[in-house]
């Protein structure tokens, strides 16, 4: 697919899904690709990856498995693609398949409810936070449920929304399909448990992989739509990035939580505890202020909708020259 069309097929399909979400009647009806995609990967994970192999057995056995999942979506990304591109309004029609790789709404709507939890009480923010995150909830106060949310929503708009479209992007729906397929494979296998360590290896290093490109562009949309934010500061936000992104212990969630840490004048990451163990990390935006609230949980999010929207501008730019 050409690049113009590629470029039209995401702004279309990102706005299918700000505007739609993912209708709750069709997830009941069919469930959602990322479900689709947990069952393959469960499946592989039930049969290839057995504990009685050694650990190079069930390190190649998880390449195996990657590459089998890299096939699989690849060849029903272009086969959707393809089928529906020879209908009337085909790539109206792919793009509404392709929407439902993207959470703009549902990311939105995740990280909001944790701020009208706190409003309500502690306990309801602890509730709605542990929806979104996997640190353990009951250790966590007010601030530390703020700074949770506000770091899922840094990470989750490189993960669920700009690496989705810079993949589609670069290859259509088969691209935008393949990159979930990877992302879902570390998010369930991609562990350093006992049974994951080994067999995990390959989704968790190849998700590293193909996010790179994604998380910088998303910090460098995080300090774009500082801009178009009161009170917000791309200057900051930028230094901060620079300054505090190799810090965290992700090689690429440190630079959308960095940018939106120095665009706001907040520290968030730091130690934080998984499973009852504690986890060191770096501080994000090393110097602004730690009591996060729910009101900074807000500010987060029109951040986030700045971002996003310089996003769907840059698309339709694109769009635009490549159609001249």
């Amino acid at each position: 697919m050409a690049l113009e069309l590629t470029l039209g097929l995401t702004l279309v399909a990102l706005l299918f899904e700000a505007a739609l979400g993912y209708p709750p009647l069709l997830l009941k009806a069919i469930g959602h690709p990322v479900m689709w995609a947990g069952r393959l990967i469960g499946g592989l994970d039930a049969t290839i990856n057995r504990d009685s192999d050694s650990p190079r057995t069930r390190r190649l056995a998880g390449v195996a498995a990657l590459a089998i999942l890299l096939l699989v979506a690849l060849a029903a990304g272009a086969g959707v693609q393809n089928l529906l591109l020879r209908l009337p309004f085909g790539l109206l029609l792919v793009a509404l398949v392709a929407s439902s790789l993207f959470a703009q709404r549902s990311l939105y709507d995740h990280v909001a409810r944790v701020a009208d939890g706190l409003d309500a009480s502690l306990e309801a923010g602890r509730a709605a936070v542990s929806h979104i995150v996997g640190r353990d909830p009951e250790r966590l106060d007010e601030a530390g449920v703020a700074r949770a949310a506000i770091e899922s929503l840094a990470e989750n708009f490189s993960d669920g929304i700009v690496a989705p479209a810079l993949w589609m992007v670069v290859g259509g729906l088969p691209g935008g399909v393949a990159y979930k397929m990877v992302n879902t494979a570390d998010s369930m296998i991609g562990h350093r448990d006992s049974r994951h360590l080994h067999f995990g290896w390959a989704a968790a290093r190849f998700d590293d992989l193909v996010n790179l490109p994604a998380s910088r562009l998303a910090g460098v949309l995080m300090v774009a739509g500082a801009v178009f934010v009161r009170g917000a500061s791309p200057l900051r936000a930028w230094r901060a990035m620079l300054r505090d992104a190799a810090k965290h212990r992700s090689p690429n969630a440190g630079w959308p939580e960095a940018a939106l840490a120095g665009a706001l004048g907040i520290g968030i990451a730091g130690p934080r505890y998984y499973g009852g163990k504690l986890s060191t990390d770096g501080v994000m935006g090393e110097g602004g202020r730690r009591d996060c609230t729910a009101d900074d949980i807000r500010r987060s999010l029109a951040l986030y909708r700045a971002a996003d929207g310089v996003m769907l501008a840059l698309l339709a730019a694109g769009a635009l020259a490549m159609a001249l």
